[in-house]
């Protein structure tokens, strides 16, 4: 029974959270797409800003694989890590890696809904002009061709480089420039928290990346008595 109740509860955290992220990322990007034109900022602190843009590509801005394959790829990479937490949680594995696996899912859910609808459903955000909903169809690209909304951005450091720097002195200097959104923040902690925190899950990736919550119990007992010892 035991072995059940964590199955079921592991698989319902799993849909929970996959579903408060989506929403959370799908409200955010439509309140900035309805109200801001294309390129407008608005200053939270000297290192941080809301500055909308939008993107034909990857995470972060990249744009260097065609729309239908990066598309396409978006929607494979989704039914395999969905496909993949079902494994995980019917084999019981660790809630935390469930957790990350999920908000992988959410996060690359997050930028397909913009691509398979926004082109479908919004006018076109322009410097000059704020989008608007319009009628199912009648919106500024086709089924699969519709822009990433992005506006998270954080200059942290913006200066220039020493003019005796070769190729680049006296240019201007930012760190951390990418502009992202909450989708590819799920994504990226997702990432991070999984090399810190899985990785006895991604060492034994290739035989199901499980480790129990049992194991891993039986393995921190272990450890701390050969501790005491």
């Amino acid at each position: 029974m035991g072995n059940k109740n964590g199955v079921i509860s592991n698989g319902i955290l799993s849909v929970v959270l996959v579903v408060v992220l989506l929403v959370a990322d799908q409200i955010i990007k439509i309140a900035v797409k309805t109200n801001m034109q294309l390129y407008d900022s608005i200053w939270i602190a000297d290192w941080f800003q809301i500055h909308f843009i939008e993107n034909n590509g990857m995470a972060f801005g990249m744009t260097f694989i065609n729309k239908y394959v990066l598309t396409t790829f978006r929607l494979v990479a989704i039914i395999f890590i969905g496909w993949y937490i079902y494994k995980q949680v019917m084999k019981q594995a660790r809630t935390r890696y469930v957790v990350l696996l999920s908000l992988l899912l959410a996060g690359a859910a997050g930028n397909l809904i913009d691509c398979m609808f926004y082109g479908l459903v919004f006018s076109e955000s322009t410097p000059y002009a704020v989008s608007t909903m319009v009628p199912w169809g009648e919106g500024y690209a086709g089924f699969l061709t519709g822009k990433v909304v992005d506006m998270f951005y954080f200059p942290l450091i913006h200066s220039t480089w020493p003019d005796w720097m070769p190729m680049c002195g006296g240019e201007e200097f930012i760190f951390f420039s990418p502009v992202f959104n909450f989708a590819d923040a799920c994504v990226s902690v997702g990432v991070v928290a999984m090399l810190l925190f899985c990785r006895k899950e991604l060492a034994t990736l290739g035989e199901g990346g499980k480790v129990t919550e049992t194991e891993e119990s039986a393995e921190d007992s272990t450890t701390t008595e050969e501790e005491g010892e």
